[in-house]
């Protein structure tokens, strides 16, 4: 795929609203995200302050999205982003095993709820992965362990099947699983990752269980170990009033810029990214940096 000037991450109100802003300033973007779009959009009951759509059901509000974006012809790449790398005069987008180069990144991905697993950030790349798809030829022959966070984490376990010796999936969700027999399910609440004798240890709430790698998956990566560098406040990344982040190029708006958690705000916030996206990449061009 050629280098886009703008990746937009994340099909919520910030990331639409970025996306539609980023064409109408004649930016060829890479909108990454899920075409349902946002699940917490699709679940409102009702919401009464977005101007021009009044009392509308957040389904109702998906919809007019997705007919928005069909109207300016803007396709949604439904790939999960593992990482973002500043490459000097591009980013490098790790999508499975892609990567997928722009001038300029917008986050949009919304918040990451919920805190790592005690154990999950100290044996990051040392046993721990966020990308099955990624880092599955590492585990051939061997066992594996998948925390799976939603029902579409079950795809990526079921293609680790096909490639590790056994592989046991802990659904940290609700809802029935649809997996091969040769995933074995477990519904246990996982609390805490180790390692013991060169092996991963997963602790849960019944038991111990060990592999040669642990698979946590979740809908989407925190931004500070999304991109490398990157200046968060919790959960939250830091932005001025222009969206831009502590490093030149990268710019965020919605929800992982922190409260208030509207869907108004978010969309203001994506107009203001890609505009200031769309300068960035005017001055680069005018070989200067206009950030800070």
């Amino acid at each position: 795929m050629e280098r886009v000037e703008i990746a937009i991450i994340g099909t919520g109100p910030a990331g639409i609203s970025a996306a539609l802003t980023s064409v109408n300033r004649n930016k060829k973007i890479l909108l990454l995200g899920s075409r349902q779009l946002s699940e917490k959009v699709a679940k409102a009951h009702e919401i009464r302050n977005y101007p021009g759509l009044p009392a509308v059901s957040g389904a109702a509000m998906a919809e007019a999205f997705r007919r928005h974006l069909d109207q300016m012809g803007i396709e949604i790449t439904e790939k999960r982003v593992g990482a973002v790398y500043a490459m000097g005069d591009y980013f490098a987008l790790q999508v499975g095993e892609e990567m997928l180069e722009a001038e300029a990144v917008i986050l949009a991905g919304g918040v990451v709820q919920g805190k790592p697993l005690p154990g999950e950030e100290e044996l990051l790349g040392r046993g721990v992965s966020y990308c099955a798809t990624c880092d599955a030829p590492l585990y051939r022959g061997k066992d594996v362990i998948v925390v799976g966070y939603s029902p579409r984490e079950e795809a990526e376990a079921a293609f680790l099947s096909e490639v590790c010796r056994s592989v046991l999936y802990f659904p940290m969700y609700q809802e029935e699983t649809d997996l091969p027999e040769s995933v074995r399910v477990i519904r246990e609440k996982v609390t805490a990752l180790s390692r013991e004798a060169g092996r991963l240890q997963v602790t849960s709430d019944s038991g111990v269980y060990s592999a040669d790698g642990v698979f946590v998956l979740r809908e989407a990566v925190s931004p500070g170990q999304l991109v490398p560098g990157l200046e968060t406040e919790g959960a939250h990344v830091r932005v001025n009033r222009k969206m831009e982040t502590n490093l030149p190029g990268v710019f965020a708006c919605g929800d992982i810029t922190g409260t208030p958690y509207q869907y108004v705000k978010a969309a203001g916030e994506g107009n203001v990214a890609a505009i200031s996206a769309a300068g960035y990449l005017e001055q680069k061009k005018r070989g200067g940096q206009n950030h800070g």
